[in-house]
């Protein structure tokens, strides 16, 4: 992570930083000095200081010879989901899709060939993957992945599709080249995808794009359940006319919001 190269404004001590905080994960919640200094490829003064400092600021926590991020972390993501104001906007009609359907809701946009979660309502259900905001998943293997691959154009779905997942997770489906356009020609055809057990088992879901004033995809909507208990059929006949129902609605809030004039007070 530590040897990059960058032009003469890249900030390298950020960028340092921000690698260790991205070491710590699920697999390895509390690290030592040590593992940290590994895992980032810094020299054991170095990951030291920046552990020090994000101690200080309240993003890590020592103990026992260890350290763990703290829950300010969080706010780093979700400042980048507010100034979004897809959360604001979709929750309302998230919740309503939720009490209809009886089956969890999210919205993700792409980072690279991923998706990430930036807003979600859920219902207590057994399944794979645990999710919430800022859980990052391979985008070809989910139905929302496959709305927002599908709206892109070539050249841009092919520098997406090139680079590699920081999911840490390998799905279960795993298309070849023509098998996965033939899946996005059909997203695009039909305006919704659906992901059957493509990124793990018990995994179904259901997703349609949300598109801004300008009809432009900004993220994806989607409706999920477990394949045990979901079927397809009553994913496309009974969950998609309501999810198109919310993605309507949000797209008309996003559109509003975006054609009133923000003002902010002077201090």
């Amino acid at each position: 992570m530590a040897d990059r190269d960058a032009g003469k404004d890249f900030v390298e001590s950020i960028a340092r930083g921000l690698d260790v905080v991205r070491c710590f994960g699920a697999d390895r919640p509390r690290m030592s000095l040590s593992d940290v200094a590994s895992a980032t490829g810094l020299a054991r003064p170095t990951a030291r200081r920046i552990l020090i400092t994000l101690e200080e600021l309240g993003y890590v926590r020592s103990q026992d010879g260890g350290f763990t991020l703290t829950a300010r972390v969080l706010e780093l993501g979700m400042a980048y989901v507010h100034a979004q104001g897809l959360w604001a906007l979709a929750r309302p009609h998230m919740e309503d899709l939720v009490a209809r359907t009886h089956e969890s809701s999210s919205i993700a946009q792409l980072d690279g060939s991923d998706i990430v979660y930036v807003a979600r309502v859920a219902v207590p259900k057994i399944i794979t993957f645990a999710v919430s905001i800022g859980t990052r998943f391979p985008a070809l293997q989910t139905s929302l992945g496959k709305v927002l691959l599908a709206g892109l154009d070539p050249a841009e779905l092919a520098d997406v599709l090139a680079q590699p997942s920081r999911s840490g997770i390998t799905p279960r489906w795993q298309p070849d080249d023509d098998e996965r356009d033939a899946a996005l020609r059909q997203v695009r055809a039909r305006g919704w995808a659906m992901a059957d057990e493509d990124l793990a088992p018990g995994i179904r879901s259901i997703a349609v794009p949300l598109r801004d004033g300008a009809g432009t995809v900004v993220a994806a909507l989607n409706t999920t359940g477990h394949a045990a208990e979901t079927s397809r059929e009553v994913l496309v006949d009974q969950h998609l006319p309501r999810l198109l129902e919310a993605a309507s609605a949000v797209g008309a809030d996003i559109a509003l919001h975006d054609e009133v004039p923000h003002l902010r007070a002077a201090t």
